[in-house]
C-alpha cells in the first residue's frame, strides 16, 4: 500500500485533544442483550437472506495461506487484534464491535500489504478500524486520543486516525455493516432448544459464554476460512458440550454446512487450551465471561512501555 504524504514517519502524529469533546453516555445497554435484539427468529426468509449474504462476503479462499506466508503480517496482525480486544474489554464494547473491527483490519489487510519493517502503520490501521467500529455500534464513543490506551506502542493525532478512518471505507468500499456470527447466534441456541424442552433458563448464560468464544478466536488466523454461521454453530456446540455428529442437531439449520462446521468446532478444541490459558487471549476476556463450555440443566450433555511519539 502507498500511504499518503502525511502518514509519513517522519510527522509528529501526537497532540492533546480537549477534554470538553468528549461524546459520553451512561446508556445502560447489555451487550448481550445486543446480539439477539431485533432479530426475527421464525422468519425462515430472513435467515435464508443472511444465508446468501454471508457467502457474497467471504474472503478470497487462499486468504490465510497468504497471510501464512508473510509472518511478519501474521505477527503483527496478532498484536494488532490484541491491542483491539483489550481496548474492546476497557471500554465494555459490543462484541459486534470487536468482531467488525477486526474484519475490517483483515479484509484491509487482504487488499493492500502495509510498509515493512515499521510497526506504526499496522497500528494506525488498527486504531482506526476499532474508531470505525465504535462509532457504527456504539451510542457512546471516547475521543480518539481515548481509545489510544492500555499501552499501545504509537500514539497518533486524531486528524491521522480520521484520514486513516477515510482511507480504510473507502478501501473497503464503505461495505461496513455485514453478516456476523452474532446474526445466528440467538437462533441456533433458539433452535438447539429441540435438543431439551427446558433450555430458556439458560439462553442468556449460552448466549454470553458463545460471544466469548467468537471473540476469543478472533486471534487465530485460521478462523478466517470458516463463514459466519459456522462460526456461531461450532461456537453454541461447544459451549453446550453438543456435538455435530449428533444427528438431534439437524434441528439447527439445512443451510448450515456441516462439514464446516465440524472442522471449525475442531479447530476451536485445538486451540481451548491456548485461549484458556492466555498463550493467544493475553488474559484480556473479561471477567464476567470465560471462554469455556457450559452445561446448564437445559442443555443435555453429548460429549508495559509508553508509547512512541512519531
Amino acid at each position: 500500500m502507498s500511504l499518503p504524504a502525511d502518514y509519513s514517519a517522519s510527522i509528529n502524529l501526537y497532540c492533546n485533544e480537549a477534554a470538553s469533546e468528549f461524546v459520553s453516555s451512561e446508556a445502560d445497554i447489555n451487550p448481550v442483550e445486543s446480539l439477539s435484539s431485533s432479530f426475527p427468529i421464525d422468519d425462515e426468509s430472513f435467515v435464508d437472506n443472511i444465508f446468501d449474504s454471508e457467502l457474497d462476503q467471504m474472503p478470497e479462499t487462499q486468504l490465510v495461506t497468504r497471510f501464512h506466508e508473510l509472518p511478519e503480517i501474521v505477527t503483527g496482525r496478532q498484536d494488532a487484534v490484541n491491542w483491539m480486544l483489550k481496548v474492546q474489554a476497557y471500554y465494555q464494547f459490543r462484541p459486534e464491535t470487536a468482531y467488525l473491527s477486526v474484519n475490517y483490519l483483515d479484509r484491509f489487510l487482504s487488499f493492500h500489504t502495509l510498509p515493512e519493517g515499521k510497526g506504526w502503520p499496522l497500528q494506525l490501521l488498527a486504531v482506526a478500524c476499532l474508531s470505525v467500529a465504535a462509532k457504527l455500534e456504539e451510542t457512546s464513543v471516547p475521543l480518539l486520543l481515548d481509545l489510544q490506551t492500555l499501552e499501545p506502542r504509537f500514539l497518533f493525532k486524531p486528524s491521522t486516525v480520521q484520514r486513516m478512518e477515510i482511507l480504510v471505507m473507502a478501501r473497503l468500499k464503505w461495505r461496513l455493516h455485514i453478516i456476523t456470527p452474532f446474526y445466528f447466534l440467538h437462533y441456533f441456541i433458539e433452535k438447539l432448544s429441540c435438543v431439551s424442552p427446558n433450555c430458556n433458563n439458560s439462553i442468556h448464560s449460552v448466549l454470553s459464554h458463545s460471544s466469548d468464544i467468537i471473540i476469543s478466536i478472533l486471534r487465530v488466523i485460521n478462523f478466517l476460512d470458516y463463514t459466519p454461521s459456522s462460526i456461531a454453530a461450532a461456537a453454541v456446540l461447544w459451549v453446550t458440550n453438543q456435538t455435530i455428529d449428533d444427528p438431534k442437531l439437524g434441528c439447527i439449520h439445512k443451510r448450515v454446512n456441516k462439514d464446516m462446521v465440524k472442522r471449525c468446532y475442531n479447530l476451536i478444541k485445538k486451540n481451548m487450551s491456548k485461549l484458556s490459558h492466555g498463550k493467544v487471549l493475553n488474559g484480556t476476556i473479561p471477567a464476567r465471561c470465560h471462554a469455556r463450555k457450559f452445561c446448564n440443566k437445559g442443555f443435555k450433555s453429548s460429549h508495559s512501555s509508553p508509547p512512541n511519539k512519531c
